[in-house]
């Protein structure tokens, strides 16, 4: 099992954008820092897969697609066959349609973690929804453990009647490298600058940020608004986007475009726990997120008033950027309190010691006890 003494772990993951693959490149970075046998399953040829082999990983090829189809039968076997030939001690699955994937066909005959990063019921509605819910009901039963990265999102998942052994992990970050500026290298005098870090889709809300930008120039005429990202409904919006909105597309290092900013929004419709805002208060950048699972959580208690807003509302939204827009000794002092918030609770170090517990209890092996303590 454990070759050379060393506990193998296998990452099973499907999405290529958004914070899922930070989360998980993060976290590979570090079990392998602490000795794991870390190898990955995703695309290949995908620039996720360049990532993971730089931060220490043996990735292996699944060319999933990214929703449930006629493929997924295909994708199942393919499943099956790579943990035969990997051997891994855990099997740990991100997101829905790996953790779908996994579980048949697996059927807990492997210690299996699943992690949603998102319920993906929260996603569709109706009869999609009702059989999404389901099948979470029924694949509980083929892991070990649910890791949920809010205790809002594990409130969710029992609320839908899920019964399953849960650990809550938040995310955490980089903190050696999102850091504040260092004297001199902060921002410069020019016309205030909003970022939204995200795929840009339904999910992610970009759309309700775009309403309320008319409304934030009526406020702060000179502000500018930064999209980082690319999705399926970029074509769309950028064609009717209003002025002084600038579409970024992807990138690979998203802390440049943190540098350029005064406030990061994150008008998200649903999250588990989103990974653009604890970057941003990692280097001292005010932010303004919706309330959705995990974001009560991420944020210091105190910002809520004004850093918390209802999802899909434009105005409530508008209002909070453009006070903190037209404050820069509020947005400073915000900053500051988001930054001590983000270095005391969400370490990435942190992250990955809790989740070398969770395998430890649920695949104990002197390997993995040892491999632990390094972390």
């Amino acid at each position: 099992m454990a070759t050379g003494g060393r506990f193998k772990a296998l990452h099973i993951l499907q999405p290529d954008g958004g914070g899922v693959p930070r989360v998980v490149v993060d976290l590979v970075r570090e079990q392998a820092r602490a000795g794991l046998d870390t190898v990955v399953a995703c695309h290949p040829e995908l620039s996720l897969a360049e990532d993971l082999t730089v931060a220490g990983a043996h990735v292996v090829p699944w060319r999933a697609a990214r929703f449930p189809g006629p493929q997924l039968a295909s994708e199942v076997r393919e499943v099956a066959r790579m943990v035969k030939d990997v051997r891994p001690d855990l099997v740990h699955a991100h997101s829905a349609k790996a953790g779908l994937a996994a579980r048949l066909a697996l059927r807990g005959r492997v210690p299996t973690v699943f992690q949603p990063h998102a319920w993906s019921f929260s996603a569709v509605e109706g009869v999609t929804a009702a059989a999404t819910v389901r099948w979470e009901q029924l694949g509980a039963r083929w892991c070990d453990r649910i890791v949920c990265v809010s205790a809002a999102e594990r409130r969710e998942g029992q609320d839908a009647g899920i019964m399953a052994h849960w650990e809550v992990i938040p995310n955490g970050v980089d903190l050696s490298r999102f850091r504040p500026a260092e004297p001199g290298g902060g921002r410069c005098a020019r016309p205030p600058v909003v970022v939204c870090v995200g795929r840009l889709c339904h999910q992610k809300g970009q759309d309700v940020l775009l309403s309320a930008w008319p409304r934030v120039l009526k406020a702060v005429p000179d502000a500018r608004l930064l999209l980082v990202g690319d999705g399926p409904s970029r074509a769309h919006w950028e064609a009717t986007a209003p002025a002084q909105v600038e579409f970024v597309g992807a990138v690979s290092d998203v802390l440049p475009w943190l540098r350029r900013a005064d406030v990061l929004v994150l008008p998200s419709r649903w999250e588990g726990m989103a990974l653009a805002p604890l970057e941003a208060m990692a280097t001292a950048l005010p932010v303004v997120v919706t309330d959705v699972n995990g974001a009560r959580e991420s944020l210091p208690p105190g910002h809520r008033a004004l850093a918390l807003v209802p999802p899909d509302d434009p105005s409530s939204l508008a209002r909070s950027v453009s006070r903190l827009l037209a404050d820069a000794p509020l947005r400073t002092e915000m900053g500051r309190q988001a930054c001590v918030h983000a270095h005391a609770f969400f370490d990435v170090r942190r992250t990955a010691r809790a989740v070398m517990d969770l395998y430890e209890r649920v695949a104990p092996s002197p390997a993995v006890t040892r491999q632990r303590q390094r972390v």
